[in-house]
């Protein structure tokens, strides 16, 4: 399989109008105009998020003219074609603080000294009114309204704005405003995505390609999300990176190596193979755990997290290695240990890692989590199976 075979066909769902087309397109030798947005609605990106990522930079390491275009002006909408709700509304400071944290992510998985980084603000903000009316024209509002959400929404008498109906408009005005060859994005986005191939044959009269791909589950089968728990973030520490892998269904495994890592095909299939003459998944998890943190840390990373788990987990023994955090102060509160050592998210998720009983002090289980605990001599604090902490009083 040649790169532009494995291009259009690895994690790819669906092309439009046709992969026939797009492959003699790309075959040409024609450097093509492709580009992936994204709203910067979030401040974090996970290994599903990361799909659409990698095939940017497939096309960037083709030398083709690549473009991650950030949609500052559109997430003043948002996008609420897959969304029970319309979204609130966010300034341009939050937009642009999200994207700060957004594009440290994305360097993991994009080398942007290939990439051409653009604003849709930089002609969205300077349409006027008239071709903003003249934009609406090329399209059915019927046909939003028809889309599955909407409709539901609609017939259960929950507010749908005018606004929202103008979003596919002006990712359409994206794709033709950058003379788009090819757009990039999830099966979700088709109807968005089919917005700039309409303007780009109406207005620019050729034809442009969809390249949709797949969606990488979360690690119990479900879509990935914060909502259930089930995501693998890009700035997880490799530690947990690599158990929340290990922690995957056995039957989505062949489906990370292939949407998640850059190995290749033939090695994968080799896996495959392995997998199911052996009918043990463990010993390829791991290799699937160290692989993707190895692409989005070290290969030393990969080791030590590996290492890690085998001590921790397999073995339920306390690692080598543990970071000491020392506090100005002869106590603490746990809630407050387990936040600033970074053990938890906040202290409501430090009250309901304590009150599972989830972490531990010493070995003993805590009961607690407002219990003042005293650091005069060191403790190791642990949480979960795999997370380990020393703590002590500065003094």
């Amino acid at each position: 399989m040649d790169k532009i075979e494995e291009l259009l066909t690895r994690g790819v769902a669906n092309i439009i109008p046709s992969k026939e087309g797009l492959e003699k397109k790309l075959r040409s030798g024609k450097k093509l105009n492709v580009y992936l947005g994204i709203d910067p609605t979030a401040t974090k990106i996970h290994l599903g998020h990361a799909v659409p990522l990698r095939k940017l930079q497939a096309f960037a390491d083709l030398s083709h003219n690549v473009t991650f275009l950030i949609g500052d002006f559109t997430a003043l909408i948002g996008d609420t074609s897959d969304k029970d709700a319309q979204r609130p509304v966010l300034k341009s400071s939050q937009i642009e603080e999200n994207f700060k944290t957004y594009k440290k992510q994305a360097e993991k998985v994009l080398d942007f000294s290939k990439i051409r980084v653009r604003y849709n603000s930089e002609w969205l903000s300077k349409l006027t009114f008239e071709e903003v009316v003249k934009l609406s024209q090329q399209f059915s509002f019927g046909d939003f309204a028809a889309r599955e959400l909407i409709k539901k929404r609609l017939s259960g008498g929950k507010h749908v704005g005018l606004h929202e109906g103008l979003y596919p408009a002006m990712q359409g005005y994206d794709s033709y405003f950058m003379n788009t060859d090819i757009q990039i994005g999830g099966t979700d986005q088709t109807f968005n995505m089919q917005a700039g191939r309409t303007l780009i044959k109406n207005w620019r009269k050729k034809e442009s390609f969809i390249l949709a791909n797949g969606f990488l589950p979360g690690t119990d089968g479900r879509k990935m999300s914060k909502t259930w728990n089930n995501a693998i973030w890009l700035e997880d520490n490799p530690f947990d990176m690599y158990a929340k892998v290990m922690a995957i269904n056995d039957d989505l495994i062949a489906q990370y190596f292939t949407l998640a890592t850059d190995m290749s095909i033939s090695a994968i299939e080799n896996i495959e193979k392995e997998l199911k003459n052996s009918g043990k998944p463990i010993s390829a998890k791991k290799e699937l755990a160290k692989q993707i943190v190895k692409e989005l840390y070290t290969g030393k990373e990969a080791e030590n997290a590996q290492n890690n788990f085998e001590k921790t987990v397999q073995k339920k023994e306390s690692p080598d290695y543990m970071k000491i955090h020392k506090f100005n102060a002869s106590e603490k509160k746990l809630t407050d240990i387990l936040v600033e050592t970074k053990l938890a998210k906040s202290k409501s998720d430090a009250q309901r890692l304590v009150e599972q009983g989830g972490v531990s002090i010493d070995g003993i289980i805590a009961t607690d989590p407002n219990k003042m605990i005293e650091l005069k001599n060191e403790k190791v604090i642990k949480v979960g199976k795999h997370r380990f902490a020393k703590i002590k009083s500065a003094s």
